[in-house]
């Protein structure tokens, strides 16, 4: 859940054991400028490119293959996520906060969307191994049936593992944050942040990692001409999401830290504090790239945008535009087929590109 709390007229303190008060208004109120602002441009890119994403895969006239099941998942997680920040923009910004029915539901959508988008990221990652690593042998497995199945498998696993992210949160003294019960006052916090470090980091890093380095152990010994450019996609999978996620991640273990009185110095805090907001940021404009990585980098996005291009230009320019660009796009049809054939010795479901 984001991390600043609505801004107030009181003076904001945190207080250590010593009840020295340390004041960190100033890092909330940067913060709810900062958050406000980055929440309502990720929420912009973020719903345009996976709103393309699904449009492509649902309005495309070729069969699906078991990588759109899971690239359309994909999309749906990430919007659930960012359908949450508008409320969050208003949480931040708002002094009445969220009502509390508003709080639960956005605050389930949120880690559902969060945990759901790091899931699918891990089994396209597990697909791409089996679809090259082991092609012979995962043919029969890979269909699209079997590609529902798994893809209600991990929805079932996203609010599994999400639940006790949300389970307690209420809305209390116009705040949206976890009521625990006082058995549970002091040890549900550090069980949230050390499942979200594990299952949503960790864990997921660690498949990819494995999976990628077996692709690209794989590929070097194919002789396919575009073989460097599948391993460089591949590298900049791994090294995007590491890049995303780690900072915010390590915020989070010392937040962990922070709940054992391992920081007392108030310096510290606020400078904890305003790690969280920064590298929150950074983290979650990662479901803005994952259209681009994931989807776009293969021919069949590329057409679709081509088509929506043409579309444009025809209503605004006239019918000639459409007509000169239909030529174009069949000849790079042709050229796509052609290329498509060379690649599907080697992913096993005729995609065109060897990653996506």
């Amino acid at each position: 859940m984001p991390t600043s709390h609505p801004e107030s007229n009181e003076v904001y303190f945190e207080y250590d054991e010593s009840a020295e008060a340390c004041e960190v208004g100033d890092i909330v109120a940067f913060g709810t400028i900062f958050l406000s602002i980055f929440y309502s441009l990720v929420f912009a890119f973020g719903l345009v490119g996976n709103l393309l994403v699904v449009f492509a895969l649902t309005k495309s006239q070729k069969p699906k293959s078991v990588t759109d099941i899971y690239l359309l998942n994909l999309a749906l997680s990430d919007l659930l996520f960012v359908a949450t920040l508008p409320f969050w923009t208003h949480y931040v910004i708002n002094e009445e906060g969220l009502h509390n029915a508003t709080c639960k539901i956005m605050t389930a959508f949120f880690f559902i969307g969060f945990f759901g988008g790091i899931f699918f990221i891990t089994i396209i990652s597990i697909d791409r191994y089996l679809a090259i690593v082991l092609a012979v042998n995962s043919m029969n497995n890979r269909t699209v049936q079997h590609g529902v199945t798994i893809s209600l498998g991990v929805w079932a696993a996203a609010i599994l593992v999400a639940a006790p992210q949300f389970m307690f949160t209420k809305q209390k003294e116009k705040e949206c944050l976890g009521d625990y019960p006082d058995i549970l006052q002091d040890i549900w916090p550090v069980l949230r942040n050390v499942e979200a470090n594990v299952f949503g980091f960790l864990l997921p890093l660690l498949i990819m990692s494995f999976c990628y380095f077996r692709i690209i152990q794989t590929l070097f010994y194919c002789k396919n001409q575009k073989k460097s450019r599948a391993i460089k996609l591949i590298l900049l999978v791994v090294i995007v999401f590491f890049l995303f996620w780690t900072p915010y991640n390590v915020a989070v273990f010392l937040e962990t830290l922070k709940l054992y009185h391992f920081f007392p110095s108030c310096d510290l805090k606020r400078n904890l504090k305003l790690a969280l907001n920064v590298t929150e940021t950074l983290a979650f404009s990662h479901c803005c790239l994952n259209p681009f990585i994931y989807a776009f980098a293969g021919e069949k996005f590329r057409k679709y945008l081509s088509h929506l291009y043409r579309k444009c230009r025809a209503v605004l320019c006239g019918p000639s535009v459409h007509v000169s660009f239909s030529i174009s796009e069949s000849q790079r049809s042709r050229q796509g087929s052609i290329v498509s054939s060379s690649f599907t010795h080697y992913t096993s479901d005729g995609d065109t590109s060897i990653l996506l």
